[in-house]
């Protein structure tokens, strides 16, 4: 007798209803297994009225219906007639009404998408990167990537000289690349410039998280897998996580919080174990202290997170992928990946990853050593007061020569222009106040008053008889070159000031708006003018020239063109 609990095996219904032909797919689909019809849930025997003729009915139907043999037997307990319907595994796919449904534990689950291919290419025995893809010719796979991995395969060893000089059509078929006169998905993953025109989502997403809901920038990277792996690693480690420098002697050395074999074996492994049959890329967040990489997975019939953090087989999900990064001296084919990510950060001191496994999901967290991010938070401290100190000594000298200069000549210039006009307007009208000339000029009574006793002083005019009087004008032609003399000697005095001074001010509050703007550049490489604007508190065209002199001066560098992101160099 059956034993009083449900199980991925059994399961128990009161009365017959033929919407349990589900349950029936569900086993022959799955291990197989028993459904007894005249129990509860709790298991206990509660009989049924019509058992002997479903026992002649029920083996018919489910034969026309699923078209599998089942053993339908009639059974009697404590005086109730039960029917016990048994149904065995079978290799081939069985659907109910166009649908395919699976036991998973003692639930019943309909597959759709990517599970049911999964589970229509597990029964037929084959492999997701094995299928074929009709339109696509060894043409149109990139030159480029594959004679990028003839020199890997080359440098590895794992092919011979003889396979590395064959035709592009023959390396295919002997790495198992195709299948009759077609090329395999997993030739398209592994060659073609844009693999995602067939296969939606393999790409890879990067980006820099100030929190779980605040993304700062982010990249997305394209292209064949051995393409995406090398661009990935690279970005990782030159855009999205600073190093901690120490010195041996003379030599730098440079520590990352992720130490680079961890790195990238977690890249490789999320590239060539993923399940493509997913439509989303993988994703890596990068955080201020940590470094997350999700991707989606199916683990080997059986296998739990256990069995794949201990000692196990090599059991690739997609081994025509595998195999040629096998033979490109990638990876390694003994199913250490995992094993060898551990050892690594153990090997460096930093702390050992953290991976979660949610259906399908699997989830690799790097956590950031503490006393790495401490170094690395020191060397940008004492490289922004480096550069702060060596711009605010730069900016101040030729800040303040360029603003002394184009001040003192304008400045000086003015004032000329304004006593001339002066002038002018007393040969006009000798007895003109000094508010007619305010209104004239547009200028305060106060400023015509100045501009009238400096006049006076320089014997450019007089007074006569008194404030009831008027005005002499002497020579203006004299009056005119000696003004522009005064505004020539008034420039150059202003010059000097006004270097000193702005030099010391004005160079120092420029120089520390450029500091702040590689900070930030520092924090978000791929921040725009507009934000940067926002954030400072100044006009866009303001920080335009900032990065424009800041560019000049080597201190920071456009990467990529208008799309790409800022470099900030060491000063």
């Amino acid at each position: 007798m059956s034993k009083l609990f449900e199980s991925q095996h059994i399961e128990w219904k009161e009365t017959w209803r033929d919407d349990y032909l589900k349950w029936i797919c569900g086993f022959a689909n799955a291990q197989g297994g028993v459904l007894e019809i005249g129990k509860d849930d709790q298991g206990k025997p509660v009989g049924i009225n019509n058992a002997r003729k479903l026992l002649e009915d029920l083996p018919n139907k489910i034969r026309d219906l699923l078209g599998i043999i089942v053993e339908v037997n009639l059974l009697t307990v404590k005086g109730k007639e039960l029917l016990e319907i048994h149904v065995s595994a079978y290799p081939n796919p069985i659907s109910y009404r166009g649908h395919y449904y699976q036991r998973s534990g003692s639930t019943l689950q309909e597959l759709k998408g990517a599970s049911l291919d999964r589970f229509l290419l597990r029964s037929q025995g084959r492999t997701w990167d094995s299928v074929p893809v009709p339109g696509v010719e060894n043409s149109h796979l990139s030159i480029t990537a594959i004679n990028q991995f003839r020199k890997l395969a080359a440098t590895s060893g794992r092919l011979d000289d003889s396979d590395l000089s064959i035709s592009e059509a023959e390396l295919f078929e002997k790495l198992m690349l195709t299948e009759g006169h077609y090329l395999r998905r997993s030739a398209i993953l592994l060659f073609h410039d844009t693999p995602e025109r067939f296969i939606t989502g393999a790409f890879v997403k990067i980006g820099f998280f100030r929190s779980e809901s605040e993304i700062v920038y982010h990249d997305e990277i394209h292209g064949d897998l051995f393409t995406q792996s090398s661009r990935t690693i690279d970005l990782l480690q030159t855009k999205y996580m600073n190093a901690a420098i120490t010195y041996k002697d003379i030599q730098r050395i440079e520590r990352y919080p992720v130490p680079r074999v961890a790195l990238r074996e977690a890249v490789l492994n999320a590239l060539v174990h993923r399940d493509y049959a997913v439509s989303a890329p993988i994703q890596i967040r990068v955080y201020e202290d940590r470094l997350k990489i999700w991707n989606p997975i199916v683990l080997p019939e059986g296998w739990s997170l256990e069995k794949l953090l201990g000692e196990h087989s090599s059991h690739p999900y997609n081994p025509g992928v595998a195999n040629c990064f096998f033979k490109a001296g990638e990876i390694e084919s003994w199913g250490r990946g995992i094993q060898r990510i551990f050892q690594a950060c153990r090997e460096s001191s930093t702390p050992e990853p953290i991976i979660r496994l949610s259906g399908n999901d699997l989830w690799l967290e790097f956590p950031f050593k503490q006393n790495v991010l401490n170094n690395i938070q020191e060397i940008q401290e004492k490289s922004a007061e480096a550069n702060s100190n060596k711009l605010d000594k730069k900016l101040g000298n030729e800040l303040g020569n360029e603003l002394g200069n184009e001040l003192g000549n304008r400045l000086g210039n003015k004032l000329g222009n304004t006593h001339t006009r002066i002038i002018t307007e007393m040969k006009k009208n000798p007895q003109i106040s000094a508010k007619q000339l305010a209104n004239i000029l547009r200028i305060s009574t106060t400023a015509v008053e100045k501009h009238i006793k400096q006049l006076r002083e320089s014997d450019k005019i007089q007074r006569m008889d008194g404030t009831r009087g008027h005005w002499k004008v002497f020579n203006l032609n004299n009056i005119q070159e000696t003004q522009e003399k005064s505004a020539e000697t008034h420039s150059k005095k202003l010059d000097e000031k006004l270097g000193n001074r702005l030099g010391n001010e004005l160079g120092n509050e420029l120089g520390n708006t450029k500091i702040r703007i590689m900070t930030e550049m520092k924090k978000n490489p791929q921040i725009s003018a507009k934000q940067l604007a926002n954030i400072l508190k100044i006009s866009t065209t303001a920080v335009e020239k900032h990065i424009k002199q800041l560019r000049e001066v080597d201190k920071v560098q456009r990467m990529n063109g208008t799309r790409g992101h800022w470099k900030v160099l060491d000063v």
